[in-house]
């Protein structure tokens, strides 16, 4: 690689969906700097960053490669635009117009739409949420569920055809990060992922890649699963997330009245 300067710049947190973006970068031996936002003081909604993502919310890349300066929000958008810039020998992505890039977008699409929110609402009311509502843990815990249901027969229908353990073609791409990406923090949304036999050994095996292993310690090492070993160090854990999370709660409903 040069040593010049990074061209990119990624905006982030420890998240499921910061991890993913960092893994991407990593996957693709790309330099790039890192700018942590604070969600904890609601740096995601100051004015200089909503000029980046006028949603306030991580990840988010600035890219200043080519001319005027690419700036990009949302996951999968991020995704497709560093593999189509970046990747043209297609490692973790495959060509535009193929049968297995639209078959990859359909799945990317579903883990956006699915997973992410779907187990997102289920960390909220599992961990966060100062009432415990049974019904709603209840709701997005087994929709969760069944969103991994519906991806471990996938893996399973792949693996059976020959293609490998991999969700699109028979290779690993940026299809199985996005998923992984949240399918890593199962445990935190109080889900199992031990039930579904093909996912879990999906999952042990992009655990172990190198690219992985560094990015979801950026910005900070990734720190849940270790907490989780121990009752008080899992309260801890939920304690500090919760205060920010509750927190820019009450700023954007003070604000949004």
């Amino acid at each position: 690689m040069s040593s010049e300067e990074p061209r990119i710049t990624l905006y982030t947190a420890g998240t499921p969906n910061g991890q993913k973006i960092s893994c991407t970068l990593e996957e693709l031996g790309l330099k790039y700097k890192v700018h942590k936002l604070d969600i904890s003081k609601n740096e995601q909604k100051e004015e200089w960053f909503l000029k980046i993502n006028p949603n306030g919310r991580i990840p988010a890349i600035v890219d200043k490669s080519t001319g005027n300066p690419i700036l990009l929000f949302e996951g999968t958008a991020i995704q497709l635009y560093l593999c189509a810039t970046y990747d043209p020998e297609h490692k973790i992505s495959f060509p535009y117009n193929s049968a297995e890039y639209w078959d990859g977008l359909a799945w990317l699409t579903w883990m956006q739409s699915g997973i992410g929110p779907m187990q997102g609402q289920a960390n909220h009311f599992y961990r966060y949420a100062p009432t415990k509502i049974d019904y709603a843990v209840n709701r997005y815990q087994t929709e969760t569920r069944r969103l991994y249901g519906v991806l471990d027969a996938r893996l399973a229908e792949q693996e059976k055809a020959g293609k490998g353990l991999w969700v699109v073609g028979d290779k690993y791409s940026i299809v199985d990060l996005c998923c992984f990406s949240w399918v890593n923090w199962a445990e935190w949304a109080g889900v199992e992922t031990k039930p579904f036999a093909a996912l879990q050994r999906w999952l042990e095996v992009i655990q172990q890649r190198p690219a992985i292993q560094k990015g979801v310690d950026v910005p900070d090492k990734f720190e849940m699963k270790e907490a989780m070993k121990t009752k008080e160090g899992e309260e801890e854990y939920a304690k500090y997330h919760s205060n920010w999370v509750m927190q820019g709660m009450k700023e954007d409903r003070d604000k949004h009245k």
